[in-house]
This record gives C-alpha cells, structure tokens and sequence, in this order.
C-alpha cells in the first residue's frame, strides 16, 4: 500500500484529540471522564498521548498545520476531493472497507487526508512550468483508464491450463482465488481496479504491452514475466477525449511527473517558513526538524505526513 496511506493511520487516532487540545497550555479543565475517584482532564489525556505517542503526536501536529497554512494559498474542491476518493475505491474495489478498517480510518477522516494531499500537490507544482509542445506531446502518448484483472502463475503449463478452464466457461473470478499467486489481487478475483495511464508505468513491459494490445473483454495467452506468467483480461476503457477537453488534466498530469518526495518536501519547507511558524508546546518543539532541516535527519529518513504520490496496484509484487 502507498507510504502516504501508511503515515495516515500514524496520525489518525490522534489528530481530533490533538486539535480539540488548543495549544496545549496547562490549566485546560474540561473533563473527558470522571470516577468516584477523580476526573480525567483533557490535559491530563494530552500529557498522556504525548508521552506515549510523541512520534504520532508530531506528525498530527504537522498534518493540521500545513492544512492550515496551506488553505491561505491554494483551494481544493469537495467535487476533487470526491474525485480522489473515487478512485480510491475504484483501486481497492471490495478491499476498500476493509482498507479503512486496517487503518483505523473512517470516510470523512480518510478525506479529510485526501484533502491535505491535493494541498500538498498544488503547493509542490505551483512553480513546474510546461510548454504547449510538451502537453501535445503528453497528449500524443497518454492512455485512458482501463478495468484490469490478472491470474498469475508459476509455469506455462499451469497458465495454458487456466487458459482452457476459461475458454471452458469457467469464472474468471473463481479461477483468480484458485490459481493466482498475486496476494494483492487473487482474493479479489484477480481484479487490479482501474489503472490510469502513470499506473500503467508501475508493470513490467510485458504486462503493460498487453495492456495496450488487448480489446475489452478478451483474455490474453499466457504473458510471460519475471514473476511468472499471467492471464489478462482488460474488463473496461475509457474513452479518450479531445485534447482542448483534456488539456487542462494533461497539464496538471504532467507537472505531477515532474515532481517527486524531495520536490514535495522542499515544497512544504518553504510554506512553512513563509508561514512563521512557532510551536508553543515544548514538548513538540521538534516536531518540524526534518522539515525544516532535512539535511540534520537521520540518513533515509522522510519528513512524516508529506505524501510520495500515488501508485496503481501492482500484480508483480510479491
């Protein structure tokens, strides 16, 4: 799963009770429980979750001030939020709850995420210049989504078995939980979701080539890779619109490939700089360091909360 979904579930059973805090200054007297034996302040519960969770705490911390910070310079829609979340659910599928519940996340927390990513995207390209020729030529090689399901297996001998189960009539579906090795889809009857045109780059040639040759509805001969070897079936496509209907989208596209983690992080050092930022709460004092001072961050490490982008499902992943 992507790395941004994973620092989501880091901050999300702390991020509400972080902000309900204010500033964290002592003397906060409101009560979140009570017993014969004395009261629980919401003071005494955010001592706690500092002391317990300060890597989280830091990171929730990061989340709500770049969303704020941010939202001074950049608006994003319910309707692109939406957006996101839709293909979200076209990725995962039926997987989809079961994504929230591994992640402690409900819908609205998960966008409110989603929210903060497209934040962090306007903020990172807002300064990535195309030219008219570079998004006609995006343009020129840029494929439209398309429904993608697979069965992957060890040998030929086993594929070309499949293969003739299929033409037999058997179920795509109940021959993907059977057959297939790819952990990430077979209990998903070999579904990969929609994969857009940057999730085509994700694959290996052969199995992108495939993509490219294969009519909707038909399933291909067995497809050899390093993985072993796959059955395809492309189950949808969209169609692909003009350019002067698409040339915004090309645009925005097109930038984003231009961009990458380090981009995105150098993007939110420099929001957060202009933002004059001052940590009130001692015990959090550090929690921009790595952002701020990426170079002082231990070797490999990433500032938290900043998202690397998304990435379609892979079936060569084992």
């Amino acid at each position: 799963m992507k790395k941004w979904i994973i620092s989501v579930s880091l901050a999300a059973g702390v991020v509400g009770l972080a902000g309900c805090s204010g500033d964290g200054a002592e003397g906060n007297s409101d009560v979140v429980a009570t017993t014969k034996a004395g009261d629980v302040t919401k003071d005494e519960l955010y001592k706690s979750m500092k002391q317990k969770f300060t890597p989280q705490m830091e990171q929730a911390l990061q989340e709500l001030v770049y969303t704020k910070v941010l939202e001074e310079k950049y608006d994003v829609s319910k309707e692109e939020v939406d957006e996101k979340l839709n293909e979200a659910k076209d990725q995962l599928g039926p997987q989809f709850e079961m994504f929230l519940q591994q992640y402690n996340l409900d819908e609205k927390s998960f966008k409110e995420y989603l929210k903060l990513q497209l934040l962090q995207e306007k903020a990172a390209i807002s300064d990535v210049k195309v030219t008219e020729e570079e998004v006609k030529e995006y343009y020129e090689t840029w494929k439209p989504d398309i429904q993608v399901r697979h069965i992957l297996v060890d040998d030929e001998k086993t594929a070309k078995e499949v293969k003739q189960k299929l033409a037999d009539g058997g179920k795509f579906e109940e021959l993907a939980k059977e057959y297939s090795k790819d952990p990430g889809s077979a209990e998903n009857g070999g579904s990969l979701g929609w994969v857009d045109n940057a999730g085509r780059q994700n694959f290996v040639p052969e199995f992108s080539k495939a993509l490219d040759t294969l009519e909707k509805g038909k399933v291909s001969e067995p497809i050899k890779t390093e993985y072993g070897y796959h059955i395809i079936e492309v189950t949808d496509k969209k169609e692909k619109k003009s350019f002067d209907e698409m040339k915004k989208e090309i645009e925005k596209e097109l930038k984003l490939s231009k961009v990458d983690p380090q981009k995105i992080q150098e993007a939110m050092k420099a929001e957060i700089e202009k933002a004059d930022l001052n940590i009130k709460d001692e015990d959090l004092k550090k929690a921009f360091d790595q952002v701020l001072n990426p170079a002082a961050a231990p070797e490999g490490g990433e500032a938290p909360a900043v998202p690397e982008g998304e990435e379609a499902p892979a079936p060569t992943e084992e």
